[in-house]
């Protein structure tokens, strides 16, 4: 038989340097062929020129896989004591090194809204001010999509928006879910944009923030009646918190190839000789608080697997770094908060822990070769469909990982397309109330939310009265978590059974069977845990899913706040207890272990029907 040759058209040796394997097989590092000894196969084997041999059980991942993982965690890791500590300081009103330059910034903001930030809020104050403050955000907002044609900044002349859309996107952005049932470049002007949905980003991470201080201080403070100011919380959230850290990543960004500007959109020729419209934007701004405000929405249509939007493996890497830099880095303001970094190490080797299993599944399962093909006598590398060559296998699974542990949601490849298993991962990421790192402020919420719930278990069955740093978890305390539990099920199965059972709205799924029950299952949860990613072969541009979904977010949005102000409240009113030799310890690998299975539990199993209904029937299905 003659010698194969790659379906580029190129001969085994054209143009770049060839690597003899182990099996006498050469491989092309430049375009990722692999030609057996004999010449009788040709086998692309992965993308970028990476070499992934097979095994019998899938193909084995290159040396380049496992640097950026490695990469990925160390740059995570390092800055995050230090980015905490920072934090603590600037929401308590210290002194650091940005004061001379945003102090006198923080101190006009004060003025010109009237505000003292020395006047403590109780919850209900707290609750009230941050409601009033989200609705206004939500009018504004709607305003602007709505009139979005006859307003400035909109060079294409884009209309606005339709209503049931409008009012869909605008609940999103507010409540930090930032789904998408719209393609940015076709139904956004610039203002819209730049005005709208990236000053949304800043301020609902900030709100988050905010909450999560408020809980930092219910736990940590004595026969307290207040939690802070939330007008102050908020401000230096976002001056202080928000603000640097994405002037330095949108910098960079434009540093790679994204675009900022205010151009028109550019008419270009493709090689093939058709006609292309290239979109212009203010896009590496909105991209960088996209991604460090665990927001997810992105300026492009399909989000950071767009050129444009996230350019090179070096941005990649920073993007997906940035999605769990902050909620990293808060894990250790709370142990500030509460004087004790033990209470910070255990919560981040819970989350650590929950992180590597999740990923290492999500790894495994995306390399297995796909069985209905292996009829076929073909060579299989790892499945590339939906996933950028750029980016590769590795980083599209650790990027989908990554985005659903927290209340991210932006993709650089298509979910729709990951193997059943992996696909299952990042639900199972969102049904545990995304508290594997989860997002900003309101990530570390739901994790300190099942800390407690893991004390109160411990306490059931050693036959103490259950308590956290001092503080005695009574009635009120208990019916506030039980009322947390609640939101996951009530958006996802609930509204998922009644989006499921109608014709109509049953009608946006794109696959029949297990697949597409997958695609509602993944909708719902999205929504209900302020995530945003989708399978992309729903359709969710219907009036239905436009008002179902906004009610899915508004309950996953403050379905659990409300209750985390007034668990904030009722532990701030209590006296500490010292602590004793029979004290509960909450920082040791006991503790850990208890926590990561209460986690698993509570939330895992509340949906384990739904996800045999789902990716489990799709997985075994296919023959796996």
């Amino acid at each position: 038989m003659a010698p194969l040759r790659p379906a580029c058209g190129q001969s085994l040796h054209a143009a770049c340097a060839v690597s003899v394997l182990p099996d006498g097989g050469n491989f092309n590092e430049r375009y990722g062929w692999y030609l057996s000894a004999d010449g009788s196969r040709a086998v692309h084997l992965s993308a970028g020129g990476a070499v992934a041999r097979r095994s019998e059980s899938g193909v084995i991942m290159h040396s380049y896989d496992y640097l950026l993982i490695l990469a990925f965690l160390v740059l995570l890791l390092a800055p995050a004591p230090w980015l905490g500590r920072f934090y603590y300081r600037v929401i308590e009103g210290e002194r650091t090194w940005l004061s001379p330059v945003l102090g006198p910034v923080e101190r006009a903001c004060y003025r010109i809204s009237g505000v003292d930030p020395k006047t403590e809020q109780s919850w209900k104050q707290y609750a009230w001010a941050l409601l009033a403050f989200n609705l206004a955000g939500f009018v504004v907002l709607f305003a602007m999509l709505m009139m979005q044609g006859v307003l400035p900044l909109n060079p294409q002349q884009l209309p606005g928006m339709e209503w049931s859309l409008a009012f869909n996107t605008t609940m999103s952005f507010v409540a930090n879910t930032n789904w998408q049932a719209y393609s940015g470049e076709a139904s956004l002007s610039y203002l819209s944009q730049m005005a709208g949905l990236t000053v949304q980003n800043f301020v609902s991470a900030a709100t988050g923030l905010a909450v999560l201080v408020a809980l930092c201080r219910g736990i940590s403070r004595r026969s307290s009646q207040s939690l802070g100011n939330f007008w102050a919380d908020m401000t230096r959230a976002t001056l202080y918190g928000l603000l640097p850290v994405s002037l330095v990543l949108a910098v960079f960004l434009v540093w790679q190839g994204v675009p900022q500007n205010f151009a028109h959109y550019i008419d270009a020729l493709t090689l093939q000789g058709a006609d292309q419209s290239l979109p212009m934007g203010p896009a590496a701004s909105q991209i960088a608080i996209k991604q460090l405000g665990t927001n997810g929405g992105g300026f492009f249509g399909v989000n950071s697997a767009h050129p444009f939007e996230n350019p090179t493996a070096l941005s990649n890497l920073f993007e997906l770094v940035s999605i769990l830099l902050i909620p990293a880095a808060l894990v250790f303001t709370f142990g500030h908060y509460v004087k004790d970094m033990r209470q910070s190490r255990a919560i981040l080797g819970c989350m650590l822990a929950l992180l590597l299993i999740g990923g290492s599944v999500s790894l495994w399962a995306e390399y297995q070769p796909n069985p209905a093909l292996n009829i076929t006598g073909v060579e299989q590398a790892a499945p590339l469909e939906g996933k950028e060559t750029r980016f590769g296998t590795t980083g599209t699974v650790l990027w989908s990982v990554a985005t659903t542990a927290a209340s991210n949601g932006s993709v650089n490849g298509m979910h729709d397309s990951l193997n059943p298993l992996t696909g299952m991962v990042a639900l199972v990421n969102m049904m545990v109330g995304e508290v594997i790192f989860g997002g900003v402020g309101v990530g570390l919420n739901g994790m300190l939310l099942n800390v407690l719930i893991a004390v109160f278990l411990a306490g059931l069955m050693i036959g103490r009265t259950p308590e956290y740093l001092g503080k005695k978890l009574q009635a009120q305390e208990v019916r506030l978590l039980v009322a947390t539990l609640l939101v996951m099920p009530v958006g996802v199965l609930v509204l998922g059974a009644i989006a499921a059972s109608l014709p109509g709205p049953a009608g946006a799924l794109s696959n029949p069977g297990a697949h597409g029950f997958s695609q509602l299952l993944y909708a719902y949860t999205s929504a209900t845990a302020n995530n945003g990613s989708a399978f992309g072969g729903f359709s969710a541009n219907t009036v239905f899913h436009n008002l179902m979904l906004s009610l899915a977010i508004f309950i996953g949005r403050f379905g659990y706040i409300l209750p985390v102000l007034a668990l904030a409240g009722s532990l701030a009113m209590k006296k500490t207890a010292p602590q004793g030799q029979n004290s509960f310890p909450t920082h040791g690998l006991l503790f850990v272990t208890l926590l990561t299975v209460t986690i698993l539990l509570v939330g895992g199993l509340t949906f384990l029907p739904t996800l045999a209904l789902g990716p489990i029937a799709e997985h075994l299905s296919l023959g796996f």
